[in-house]
């Protein structure tokens, strides 16, 4: 199959195919709700299917999203791998949806272990589940398997919340030379989130897949701290910010910064805004 950027000739007419984007995120409406992620990323996918662009979905599949209600069904075909996460198996099961409203669909990462309970990322105490590290690491991991498995390119990665966070880390790093990513520009869009600085030294451990040294996770370090958002932003070619409360006069956010920045905007500015963003880096990325 062609590239996307590839120019196609047919009946005498040229004409450039539609961009790719994958989104990877953490939530999305209608599936969880009641926070800026569900809400922004809910926004998204029709919004950029009806402005041309070629569209797949993955996120996890929580316990809290009804497979009934939603009619989640198994993809045979893409289930069956095993993610391996501090050198231990998880088996990965592969469950697709229909966006309501729209001719989309949206592939959930399922794991018993680590998705059946029904909570998100905080037990009914609203204390965080202690394998939350295992589990994002698994989860970014079987995200960038499972889109091997398409064999479909990405023009643009779209990673949104801190928990696909270790995409743009593990595409510049373990899977640097996998040709379906060779040519995806890597958008990172950063919440204001208490979940991303949660982990410790634990986060380095279960993070470090395929032999990653420290050096490589070193940018996730934040002083003496931990900072998701900051590793995924020295790792993803360009920013998003999704949340007016953060802060972004921090060096690694700052608007002002060596990588394009799309900076916070309400709801009715956003969607054309994004456009533009998209343009400009793709373009950049072709002229290059």
């Amino acid at each position: 199959m062609p590239n996307a950027k590839h120019t196609i000739i047919k009946s005498g007419y040229r004409y450039m195919e539609k961009k790719r984007l994958l989104l990877v995120t953490q939530e999305m409406e209608p599936y969880t709700e009641g926070n800026d992620i569900s809400e922004l990323v809910g926004q998204l996918p029709k919004f950029l299917q009806d402005n041309g662009y070629e569209l797949r979905i993955l996120m996890p599949r929580y316990g809290v999203v009804n497979e009934r209600r939603h009619r989640l069904h198994e993809v045979v075909r893409l289930s069956g791998m095993n993610i391996i996460v501090d050198d231990d198996d998880y088996p990965l099961l592969i469950k697709v949806a229909s966006l309501p409203n729209s001719r989309l669909q949206v592939y959930f990462l399922d794991n018993e272990e680590f998705f059946k309970r029904k909570f998100v990322f905080e037990d009914d105490k609203g204390v965080p589940f202690a394998d939350n590290a295992e589990r994002m690491a698994f989860f970014c991991k079987g995200a960038i398997e499972t889109v091997k498995k398409f064999g479909w390119a990405p023009d643009i990665v779209l990673c949104a919340g801190w928990m696909t966070s270790l995409i743009p880390l593990y595409l510049r790093t373990t899977y640097k030379t996998e040709p379906i990513f060779a040519q995806s520009q890597v958008v990172f869009t950063a919440f204001d989130s208490p979940r991303e600085s949660e982990g410790g030294e634990h986060f380095f451990q279960k993070a470090a897949i395929n032999n990653l040294s420290n050096k490589d996770l070193e940018p996730f370090r934040d002083g003496d701290g931990l900072s998701m958002t900051k590793g995924a932003a020295h790792f993803a070619d360009s920013l998003i910010i999704g949340s007016e409360s953060l802060d972004t006069s921090v060096d690694h956010l700052s608007v002002t910064g060596e990588k394009p920045v799309l900076p916070w905007a309400p709801e009715e500015e956003l969607q054309a805004s994004l456009l533009e963003f998209f343009k400009s880096i793709t373009e950049a990325e072709v002229s290059r």
